[in-house]
Protein backbone atom coordinates (compact mmCIF):
# COMPACT_ATOMS: atom_id res chain seq x y z
CA UNK A 1 0.00 0.00 0.00
CA UNK A 2 2.75 2.51 0.58
CA UNK A 3 3.86 5.05 -2.23
CA UNK A 4 7.69 5.33 -2.47
CA UNK A 5 9.27 8.21 -3.83
CA UNK A 6 10.07 8.07 -7.49
CA UNK A 7 14.33 8.03 -7.54
CA UNK A 8 13.52 10.59 -10.75
CA UNK A 9 9.90 11.23 -11.88
CA UNK A 10 11.76 12.81 -15.13
CA UNK A 11 13.60 9.82 -15.93
CA UNK A 12 9.89 7.84 -15.62
CA UNK A 13 8.05 10.13 -17.21
CA UNK A 14 10.80 10.17 -20.09
CA UNK A 15 10.62 6.51 -20.97
CA UNK A 16 6.83 6.51 -21.00
CA UNK A 17 6.82 9.58 -23.25
CA UNK A 18 9.74 7.85 -25.19
CA UNK A 19 7.51 4.92 -25.47
CA UNK A 20 4.49 6.35 -26.11
CA UNK A 21 6.12 8.16 -28.71
CA UNK A 22 6.82 5.99 -30.69
CA UNK A 23 3.44 3.89 -30.52
CA UNK A 24 1.97 7.28 -31.88
CA UNK A 25 4.56 7.12 -34.88
CA UNK A 26 4.49 3.77 -35.65
CA UNK A 27 0.98 2.09 -34.85
CA UNK A 28 -0.80 4.36 -37.01
CA UNK A 29 1.64 4.45 -39.99
CA UNK A 30 1.23 0.57 -39.59
CA UNK A 31 -2.38 0.64 -39.31
CA UNK A 32 -2.16 2.12 -42.67
CA UNK A 33 0.25 0.16 -44.66
CA UNK A 34 -0.50 -2.98 -46.29
CA UNK A 35 0.91 -4.67 -43.43
CA UNK A 36 -1.52 -3.71 -40.50
CA UNK A 37 -1.93 -6.99 -39.48
CA UNK A 38 1.57 -6.60 -38.28
CA UNK A 39 0.51 -4.02 -35.82
CA UNK A 40 0.73 -5.80 -32.67
CA UNK A 41 4.45 -6.55 -33.67
CA UNK A 42 4.49 -2.67 -34.32
CA UNK A 43 3.89 -2.42 -30.34
CA UNK A 44 6.35 -5.31 -29.57
CA UNK A 45 9.19 -2.98 -30.90
CA UNK A 46 8.13 0.28 -29.29
CA UNK A 47 8.46 -1.14 -25.66
CA UNK A 48 12.50 -1.32 -26.13
CA UNK A 49 12.36 2.40 -25.13
CA UNK A 50 11.78 1.36 -21.86
CA UNK A 51 14.76 0.13 -20.75
CA UNK A 52 17.72 1.68 -19.07
CA UNK A 53 15.51 4.92 -18.06
CA UNK A 54 18.63 5.34 -14.87
CA UNK A 55 21.82 4.05 -17.08
CA UNK A 56 24.93 6.62 -16.74
CA UNK A 57 25.53 8.61 -19.42
CA UNK A 58 26.52 7.27 -22.72
CA UNK A 59 25.51 3.51 -21.24
CA UNK A 60 21.79 4.09 -22.56
CA UNK A 61 22.16 3.82 -25.95
CA UNK A 62 24.33 0.75 -25.75
CA UNK A 63 21.52 -1.16 -23.28
CA UNK A 64 18.55 -0.27 -26.03
CA UNK A 65 20.57 -1.55 -28.47
CA UNK A 66 21.02 -5.02 -26.48
CA UNK A 67 17.24 -5.09 -25.52
CA UNK A 68 16.44 -4.33 -29.29
CA UNK A 69 18.40 -7.76 -30.20
CA UNK A 70 16.38 -9.66 -27.34
CA UNK A 71 13.40 -8.64 -28.46
CA UNK A 72 13.72 -9.30 -31.95
CA UNK A 73 15.53 -12.34 -31.02
CA UNK A 74 12.39 -13.61 -28.73
CA UNK A 75 9.55 -12.50 -32.12
CA UNK A 76 12.10 -14.12 -34.39
CA UNK A 77 13.00 -17.56 -32.00
CA UNK A 78 9.93 -18.47 -31.09
CA UNK A 79 8.21 -17.83 -34.98
CA UNK A 80 10.67 -20.10 -36.57
CA UNK A 81 9.85 -22.69 -33.94
CA UNK A 82 6.14 -22.27 -34.93
CA UNK A 83 6.85 -22.03 -38.55
CA UNK A 84 9.19 -25.72 -38.25
CA UNK A 85 5.64 -27.20 -36.59
CA UNK A 86 6.58 -27.45 -33.03
CA UNK A 87 3.51 -28.46 -30.96
CA UNK A 88 1.82 -26.11 -28.43
CA UNK A 89 3.22 -27.96 -25.55
CA UNK A 90 6.87 -27.71 -27.31
CA UNK A 91 6.48 -23.70 -27.53
CA UNK A 92 5.11 -23.61 -23.49
CA UNK A 93 8.37 -25.74 -22.39
CA UNK A 94 10.37 -22.85 -24.33
CA UNK A 95 8.37 -20.08 -23.14
CA UNK A 96 9.20 -21.19 -19.82
CA UNK A 97 13.07 -21.73 -21.15
CA UNK A 98 13.38 -18.21 -22.75
CA UNK A 99 11.85 -16.88 -18.85
CA UNK A 100 15.54 -17.99 -17.32
CA UNK A 101 17.21 -17.36 -20.46
CA UNK A 102 16.08 -13.44 -21.06
CA UNK A 103 16.39 -13.37 -16.67
CA UNK A 104 19.97 -14.30 -16.89
CA UNK A 105 20.11 -11.72 -20.08
CA UNK A 106 18.91 -9.21 -18.34
CA UNK A 107 21.00 -9.48 -14.69
CA UNK A 108 23.92 -9.57 -16.54
CA UNK A 109 23.53 -6.80 -19.32
CA UNK A 110 22.47 -4.49 -16.08
CA UNK A 111 18.71 -3.84 -18.50
CA UNK A 112 16.75 -2.30 -15.05
CA UNK A 113 12.95 -2.18 -15.34
CA UNK A 114 11.07 -3.78 -16.68
CA UNK A 115 13.20 -6.49 -16.83
CA UNK A 116 13.12 -9.89 -19.08
CA UNK A 117 9.36 -9.97 -18.61
CA UNK A 118 8.53 -7.65 -22.30
CA UNK A 119 10.80 -9.98 -23.91
CA UNK A 120 8.89 -13.07 -22.85
CA UNK A 121 5.79 -11.03 -23.60
CA UNK A 122 6.88 -10.67 -27.20
CA UNK A 123 8.18 -14.66 -27.10
CA UNK A 124 4.28 -15.45 -25.99
CA UNK A 125 2.95 -13.12 -28.60
CA UNK A 126 4.93 -14.74 -31.23
CA UNK A 127 3.35 -18.00 -30.46
CA UNK A 128 1.11 -19.61 -33.24
CA UNK A 129 0.61 -22.50 -35.72
CA UNK A 130 0.59 -22.93 -39.56
CA UNK A 131 3.42 -20.12 -39.86
CA UNK A 132 5.17 -19.58 -43.46
CA UNK A 133 8.14 -18.48 -43.69
CA UNK A 134 7.10 -15.02 -45.12
CA UNK A 135 4.85 -14.15 -42.28
CA UNK A 136 8.22 -15.33 -39.87
CA UNK A 137 10.49 -13.01 -41.71
CA UNK A 138 7.70 -9.87 -41.90
CA UNK A 139 6.45 -10.11 -37.78
CA UNK A 140 10.32 -10.02 -36.95
CA UNK A 141 11.19 -7.47 -39.40
CA UNK A 142 8.51 -5.30 -38.00
CA UNK A 143 9.73 -5.54 -34.30
CA UNK A 144 13.49 -4.66 -35.30
CA UNK A 145 12.83 -1.81 -37.31
CA UNK A 146 9.91 -0.05 -34.61
CA UNK A 147 12.76 -0.98 -32.44
CA UNK A 148 15.00 1.28 -33.96
CA UNK A 149 12.69 3.51 -34.02
CA UNK A 150 12.28 3.34 -30.54
CA UNK A 151 15.78 3.68 -30.04
CA UNK A 152 16.57 6.77 -32.12
CA UNK A 153 13.50 8.72 -30.49
CA UNK A 154 15.51 7.46 -26.99
CA UNK A 155 18.86 8.87 -28.56
CA UNK A 156 17.10 11.91 -30.10
CA UNK A 157 15.83 13.09 -26.52
CA UNK A 158 19.15 11.89 -24.30
CA UNK A 159 19.41 15.48 -23.36
CA UNK A 160 16.44 15.15 -21.21
CA UNK A 161 17.34 12.67 -19.33
CA UNK A 162 18.68 12.93 -15.43
CA UNK A 163 22.26 10.80 -15.27
CA UNK A 164 23.20 9.37 -11.92
CA UNK A 165 26.28 11.57 -10.52
CA UNK A 166 27.49 11.28 -6.83
CA UNK A 167 25.38 13.66 -5.64
CA UNK A 168 22.33 12.05 -7.41
CA UNK A 169 22.75 8.29 -7.45
CA UNK A 170 19.93 6.40 -9.55
CA UNK A 171 18.95 2.93 -8.98
CA UNK A 172 21.21 0.17 -10.59
CA UNK A 173 20.89 -3.43 -10.72
CA UNK A 174 23.01 -4.91 -7.96
CA UNK A 175 25.92 -7.01 -9.60
CA UNK A 176 25.27 -10.51 -8.72
CA UNK A 177 27.82 -13.01 -8.79
CA UNK A 178 27.03 -15.61 -11.65
CA UNK A 179 25.88 -18.32 -9.10
CA UNK A 180 23.48 -16.08 -8.20
CA UNK A 181 22.04 -15.05 -11.82
CA UNK A 182 22.00 -18.76 -12.53
CA UNK A 183 20.14 -19.58 -9.26
CA UNK A 184 17.36 -16.53 -9.84
CA UNK A 185 17.39 -17.69 -13.69
CA UNK A 186 16.77 -21.74 -13.00
CA UNK A 187 14.24 -20.61 -10.37
CA UNK A 188 12.39 -18.39 -13.25
CA UNK A 189 12.35 -21.56 -15.64
CA UNK A 190 11.08 -23.53 -13.27
CA UNK A 191 8.25 -21.52 -11.84
CA UNK A 192 7.15 -20.32 -15.48
CA UNK A 193 7.11 -24.01 -16.89
CA UNK A 194 4.88 -24.89 -13.56
CA UNK A 195 2.39 -21.99 -13.85
CA UNK A 196 1.97 -22.54 -18.34
CA UNK A 197 1.46 -26.28 -18.25
CA UNK A 198 -0.99 -25.53 -15.24
CA UNK A 199 -2.52 -23.06 -16.90
CA UNK A 200 -3.00 -25.24 -20.04
CA UNK A 201 -4.06 -28.21 -18.52
CA UNK A 202 -7.07 -25.64 -16.79
CA UNK A 203 -8.30 -24.87 -20.37
CA UNK A 204 -6.85 -21.23 -20.29
CA UNK A 205 -7.05 -19.49 -24.08
CA UNK A 206 -3.84 -17.42 -22.87
CA UNK A 207 -1.39 -20.31 -20.61
CA UNK A 208 1.68 -17.81 -21.22
CA UNK A 209 0.10 -14.83 -19.02
CA UNK A 210 0.57 -17.04 -16.33
CA UNK A 211 4.43 -17.55 -16.99
CA UNK A 212 4.72 -14.30 -17.11
CA UNK A 213 2.92 -13.99 -13.65
CA UNK A 214 5.27 -16.25 -12.19
CA UNK A 215 8.26 -14.57 -13.92
CA UNK A 216 7.06 -11.21 -12.42
CA UNK A 217 7.67 -12.33 -8.99
CA UNK A 218 10.80 -14.24 -9.60
CA UNK A 219 13.09 -11.44 -11.20
CA UNK A 220 12.90 -9.79 -7.76
CA UNK A 221 16.07 -9.93 -6.64
CA UNK A 222 15.14 -10.55 -2.89
CA UNK A 223 12.72 -12.91 -1.28
CA UNK A 224 10.75 -9.97 0.26
CA UNK A 225 10.49 -8.31 -3.52
CA UNK A 226 9.43 -11.76 -4.38
CA UNK A 227 6.80 -11.67 -1.96
CA UNK A 228 5.83 -8.18 -2.02
CA UNK A 229 5.09 -8.20 -6.12
CA UNK A 230 3.14 -11.17 -6.17
CA UNK A 231 0.66 -9.34 -3.63
CA UNK A 232 1.06 -6.45 -5.38
CA UNK A 233 0.86 -7.79 -9.46
CA UNK A 234 -2.40 -9.74 -8.25
CA UNK A 235 -4.58 -6.86 -6.72
CA UNK A 236 -3.08 -4.54 -9.36
CA UNK A 237 -4.21 -7.27 -12.27
CA UNK A 238 -7.56 -7.48 -10.83
CA UNK A 239 -8.70 -3.90 -10.70
CA UNK A 240 -6.97 -3.25 -13.96
CA UNK A 241 -8.65 -6.56 -16.12
CA UNK A 242 -11.71 -4.68 -15.15
CA UNK A 243 -10.99 -1.58 -16.48
CA UNK A 244 -9.90 -3.28 -19.63
CA UNK A 245 -12.92 -5.02 -19.61
CA UNK A 246 -14.93 -1.64 -19.78
CA UNK A 247 -13.06 -0.64 -22.31
CA UNK A 248 -13.57 -3.57 -24.51
CA UNK A 249 -16.85 -4.47 -24.27
CA UNK A 250 -17.80 -0.95 -26.02
CA UNK A 251 -16.04 -2.19 -29.08
CA UNK A 252 -13.67 0.40 -29.56
CA UNK A 253 -12.06 1.73 -33.41
CA UNK A 254 -8.16 1.44 -33.57
CA UNK A 255 -7.81 4.80 -33.39
CA UNK A 256 -9.18 5.14 -30.09
CA UNK A 257 -6.78 1.80 -28.82
CA UNK A 258 -3.51 3.63 -30.00
CA UNK A 259 -4.65 6.80 -28.38
CA UNK A 260 -5.29 4.61 -24.74
CA UNK A 261 -1.76 2.80 -25.53
CA UNK A 262 -0.10 6.31 -25.40
CA UNK A 263 -1.90 7.63 -22.76
CA UNK A 264 -1.25 4.49 -20.66
CA UNK A 265 1.94 3.83 -21.67
CA UNK A 266 2.85 7.37 -19.79
CA UNK A 267 0.57 7.00 -16.61
CA UNK A 268 2.46 3.72 -16.20
CA UNK A 269 5.75 5.07 -16.19
CA UNK A 270 4.72 8.07 -13.57
CA UNK A 271 3.25 5.67 -10.94
CA UNK A 272 4.75 2.27 -11.15
CA UNK A 273 8.07 3.24 -9.97
CA UNK A 274 5.62 4.55 -6.90
CA UNK A 275 3.88 1.79 -6.19
CA UNK A 276 3.83 -1.75 -8.49
CA UNK A 277 0.38 -2.28 -7.84
CA UNK A 278 -0.64 0.55 -8.79
CA UNK A 279 1.65 0.12 -12.29
CA UNK A 280 0.03 -3.13 -12.45
CA UNK A 281 -3.16 -1.18 -12.64
CA UNK A 282 -2.46 0.58 -16.11
CA UNK A 283 -0.07 -2.06 -17.02
CA UNK A 284 -2.73 -4.92 -17.32
CA UNK A 285 -5.46 -2.78 -19.61
CA UNK A 286 -2.07 -1.85 -21.61
CA UNK A 287 -1.08 -5.08 -21.88
CA UNK A 288 -5.08 -6.63 -23.06
CA UNK A 289 -5.36 -4.02 -25.50
CA UNK A 290 -2.11 -4.51 -27.47
CA UNK A 291 -3.63 -8.88 -27.23
CA UNK A 292 -6.74 -7.05 -28.86
CA UNK A 293 -4.89 -4.64 -31.11
CA UNK A 294 -2.76 -7.47 -32.47
CA UNK A 295 -5.85 -10.34 -32.93
CA UNK A 296 -9.14 -9.05 -32.30
CA UNK A 297 -10.87 -12.32 -33.13
CA UNK A 298 -9.03 -14.56 -30.44
CA UNK A 299 -9.71 -11.09 -27.78
CA UNK A 300 -12.16 -9.39 -26.74
CA UNK A 301 -13.91 -8.50 -23.42
CA UNK A 302 -13.43 -11.93 -22.29
CA UNK A 303 -9.73 -11.83 -21.82
CA UNK A 304 -10.33 -9.61 -18.75
CA UNK A 305 -11.02 -12.44 -16.01
CA UNK A 306 -8.88 -14.94 -17.50
CA UNK A 307 -5.81 -12.44 -17.06
CA UNK A 308 -6.88 -12.29 -13.35
CA UNK A 309 -6.79 -15.76 -13.15
CA UNK A 310 -3.48 -16.73 -14.79
CA UNK A 311 -1.78 -13.92 -13.05
CA UNK A 312 -3.15 -15.04 -9.85
CA UNK A 313 -2.12 -18.70 -10.77
CA UNK A 314 1.02 -17.41 -12.20
CA UNK A 315 2.22 -15.22 -8.99
CA UNK A 316 0.97 -18.02 -6.34
CA UNK A 317 3.08 -20.35 -8.44
CA UNK A 318 6.10 -18.01 -7.79
CA UNK A 319 6.07 -17.44 -4.60
CA UNK A 320 5.95 -21.07 -3.86
CA UNK A 321 9.17 -21.71 -6.03
CA UNK A 322 10.80 -18.64 -4.35
CA UNK A 323 10.33 -19.94 -1.15
CA UNK A 324 11.21 -23.78 -1.64
CA UNK A 325 14.14 -22.95 -4.10
CA UNK A 326 15.07 -19.83 -2.15
CA UNK A 327 19.27 -19.54 -0.65
CA UNK A 328 20.43 -19.59 2.66
CA UNK A 329 21.50 -15.80 1.41
CA UNK A 330 17.87 -15.01 0.53
CA UNK A 331 16.36 -16.16 4.01
CA UNK A 332 19.29 -14.36 5.56
CA UNK A 333 18.40 -11.19 3.82
CA UNK A 334 14.67 -11.58 4.69
CA UNK A 335 15.17 -11.40 8.33
CA UNK A 336 17.38 -9.04 8.23
CA UNK A 337 14.94 -6.91 6.25
CA UNK A 338 12.43 -7.98 8.96
CA UNK A 339 14.69 -7.32 12.12
CA UNK A 340 14.89 -3.88 10.39
CA UNK A 341 11.66 -2.99 9.54
CA UNK A 342 10.72 -4.57 13.81
CA UNK A 343 13.14 -2.22 15.07
CA UNK A 344 11.59 0.93 13.09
Amino acid sequence: MALARQPSLRNSALAGVQAGTAVAIALPLVWLSPWSHLIGFASLGALVALFGRFAPERSRNRILLLCSLCQVAAVLSMSLFAWLGAPAAVQLALLALGSGVFLFVALTGGFGPPGALIFVFAAAASMSTGLTLTQVFERTAATAIIALLAWAICAASEMFRHHPTEDRPLPADPRLPVRHRLSMAGRAAVGACIAVFASDALGAQHPAWAAMGALAVLQGTHLRINMNRALQRTVGTAVGAVLAWALLVQDPSVWFLIATLVALQILTELVIGANYALGQVLVTPMALLMTHLAAPEAGGPQMAPERVLDTLLGAAVGICIAVLLSTIDDRRHLAEHQAESGNE
